[in-house]
């Protein structure tokens, strides 16, 4: 007699691990950085005397220095056939920039250490994004994108949760807290260093210019069309700076501030991997409109906003949005290129996105002065349905 047996279950398919150590690698980085970046705009405008103009002047000049100098580190891995290297060097000048904050006597010293801070950035970006589509199934990249995105936005809120406790400990001093925020940024580049190794692709084209027209061309329109929506999606999202001041101007105290970015920064975190498991499955043209009718809904509550209860709903819709569409737009990005240029396409859709969001800060910052805080959260609605419309009009 015979006895059927089950047949056993196919094991579900693991990310590799090098993608759980690139999201050690963000959350500790962005622990350091947001230790100092949910406090920085009260820093400047309480402690240096900016104006809101001049606030949306630097974090406009940092981010979209980031994202410039994306397009050239991109390229170079491309050309050299190396994404580790760069990606080393990009989170080590990050670490370094950070004690220039704590001794910082002017704004001219905070934008020098944000804009050494945001070079940093630039160049390791687009290598640490290439390297997780080289290291990740082509089938998983949703997912790998969002656990990165998810475990860099865990570092997002935990930062300003011990900037919170650390200014109520120590007396609302910001320069010892920029101070502890040194340590995280130290270990994130020890891990990175230890934990990682550059995968072996067939792919590549090691030595030849990536940024020639022919080798340009190559990208073609799907991946054009992605960078227009990306663009368009960073002037409707101009930096968060914005919704930090909002908060202060709603009654939340100085001490208290940074909670409203752990809060959004909690929601992005949970969300985000989530939503990019979930792009993996379905039209990615729908979920970025769910993304933009989420993201109009928030920067209404938020030009509304009269107390605190407003400013929350506000910032926490703003976290549902980045879940939905960051790590969707990054899975994009990588679909649209390909494998021997994805270096190049992830610093090509930076620069357009870096002008973008210089452009939307220091427009940001103007309104805010000029005619009031509800116009620039307004202005951001508009140009979500712009972004909208761009959806609508893909062929």
């Amino acid at each position: 007699m015979s006895m059927d047996t089950p047949s056993p279950t196919p094991r579900r398919p693991r990310l590799p691990a090098a993608i759980w150590v690139l999201g050690g690698v963000s959350m500790l980085m962005d622990i350091s950085s947001e230790m100092i970046h949910s406090l920085l705009p009260l820093f400047m405008v309480g402690t240096l005397g900016a104006s809101a103009l001049v606030v949306g002047l630097v974090e406009g000049v940092a981010e979209s220095t980031a994202l410039v100098v994306k397009v050239f580190s991109g390229a170079l891995s491309d050309y050299l056939g190396k994404r580790k290297v760069l990606a080393v060097l990009g989170y080590a000048l990050g670490a370094f920039s950070k004690p220039f904050f704590a001794v910082a006597p002017s704004i001219a010293w905070v934008l020098a250490a944000r804009f050494t801070d945001r070079i940093g950035k630039g160049i390791r970006g687009a290598p640490r994004d290439a390297l997780v589509a080289d290291l990740a199934p082509p089938d998983m990249r949703g997912a790998a994108f969002g656990l990165r995105q998810s475990l860099d936005t865990v570092g997002a809120f935990v930062g300003p949760l011990l900037a919170v406790g650390l200014m109520w400990l120590w007396a609302d001093d910001f320069r010892a807290v920029f101070w502890v925020a040194v340590v995280p940024g130290v270990l994130c580049v020890a891990l990175l260093v230890a934990g990682v190794r550059e995968p072996q692709t067939q792919a590549r084209t090691v030595g030849q210019n990536p940024l020639r027209r022919d080798s340009l061309q190559r990208l073609g329109q799907d991946y054009l069309w992605v960078v227009a929506v990306g663009a368009v999606f960073t002037l409707a999202r101009f930096s968060e700076a914005f919704l930090v001041l909002r908060a202060q101007q709603c009654g939340i105290a100085v001490t208290w501030v940074p909670l409203v970015m752990v809060a959004m920064n909690l929601i992005y975190a949970a969300s985000a991997y989530p939503f990019g498991h979930l792009s993996d499955r379905m039209d990615h043209r729908r979920l970025l409109a769910w993304g933009l009718a989420v993201l109009v809904t928030a920067d209404l509550v938020l030009a509304q906003a009269s107390g605190v209860a407003g400013v929350l709903l506000g910032v926490a819709l703003w976290g549902v949005h980045m879940g939905m569409t960051q790590g969707l737009l990054a899975s994009m990005v990588a679909h649209a290129a390909p494998a021997d240029l994805r270096g190049t396409a992830f610093g090509f859709f930076n620069l357009v996105c870096g002008v973008a969001m210089l452009l939307a800060s220091v427009c940001a910052g103007w309104l805010w002065d000029a005619v009031g805080s509800s116009a620039t959260f307004y202005a951001g609605a508009g140009f979500s349905v712009l972004a909208g419309l761009l959806l609508m009009r893909r062929p």
